[in-house]
C-alpha cells in the first residue's frame, strides 16, 4: 500500500502570533458552540489548533501527484460536516465536554489521516493466525492520542478512549483496536462488525 509521508511547514500563515481568540470572528458566532469557544480560552486554543491542522492538510492534498482536486473537495466537505457536528453539541447534556471532545478528535483525525506529524510508533498485527490478514496501526502523540488504521486498501483514524485495561482506540462506525501487550482485538466497522484476535508481528 502506498503510504504518504509529507514534510509540512513549521509555521502556518493563518497562525497569528500571540492570538488568544479562536480562528473565526466571534462577532459572527452563529451557534452555542461557537459562542462557548469565544468565551473559553482553552477551547479557543483548540479551535486555533484544529484550524492550523486543517490548513496543513490542505497543503498536503494540494501537493498530491494525482487526485489533488478531488481530495481537496472531500477534505473541505468533511471539515464542513465536522463543523456541523460540533454545532450539534447544543443537544448534549454537557455542552463544553462535547465541544472539547469534538475538537480533540478532529485534530487527531487530521494528523493521522494526512501524516501531519511523524508517528510515534508503527505496529503490524497478524489476525486470526493468518499473516495475510494484517492490520497496520500508526500512533500519533496528538492532544488526544490518535491512531491510523490500514487494512487492505482501507484507511481510517481513531482516538484513544478510557478503558479498564490495555489501550483501546475507536475509529469510524464501530471500528476499534484494543491492545493488551502483544495481543489485540480488532473489529471491522459496521455493518460487517467482524472481530479478529491479532498478535503483534513487527513494531517500529
Amino acid at each position: 500500500m502506498l503510504r504518504i509521508l509529507v514534510a509540512v511547514p513549521f509555521l502556518v500563515a493563518a497562525t497569528v502570533a500571540g492570538q488568544s481568540g479562536p480562528s473565526f470572528d466571534c462577532s459572527k458566532a452563529e451557534s452555542s458552540a461557537e459562542e462557548l469557544v469565544c468565551a473559553d480560552a482553552d477551547l479557543a486554543r483548540l479551535d486555533r489548533l484544529v484550524a492550523e491542522r486543517y490548513a496543513l492538510a490542505l497543503e498536503v492534498v494540494r501537493g498530491l501527484d494525482a487526485g489533488a482536486a478531488e481530495a481537496e473537495d472531500e477534505l473541505r466537505a468533511i471539515q464542513r460536516g465536522w463543523i456541523g457536528g460540533r454545532d450539534e453539541c447544543w443537544k448534549a447534556e454537557d455542552l463544553r465536554a462535547c465541544v472539547e471532545d469534538s475538537y480533540l478528535r478532529r485534530e487527531g483525525e487530521l494528523v493521522a489521516r494526512w501524516f501531519l506529524e511523524e508517528p510515534t510508533g508503527i505496529a503490524f498485527w497478524a489476525c486470526d493466525g493468518n499473516p495475510a490478514n494484517e492490520v497496520v496501526t500508526y500512533f500519533f502523540d496528538t492532544e488526544l492520542p490518535s491512531v491510523r488504521f490500514e487494512r487492505g486498501d482501507t484507511i481510517d483514524t481513531g482516538s484513544l478512549v478510557p478503558t479498564a485495561s490495555g489501550s483501546r482506540y475507536e475509529g469510524s462506525f464501530g471500528r476499534f483496536i484494543w491492545i493488551k501487550g502483544e495481543e489485540a482485538t480488532y473489529r471491522e466497522p459496521d455493518p460487517d462488525g467482524t472481530s479478529f484476535e491479532c498478535v503483534l508481528t513487527q513494531e517500529q
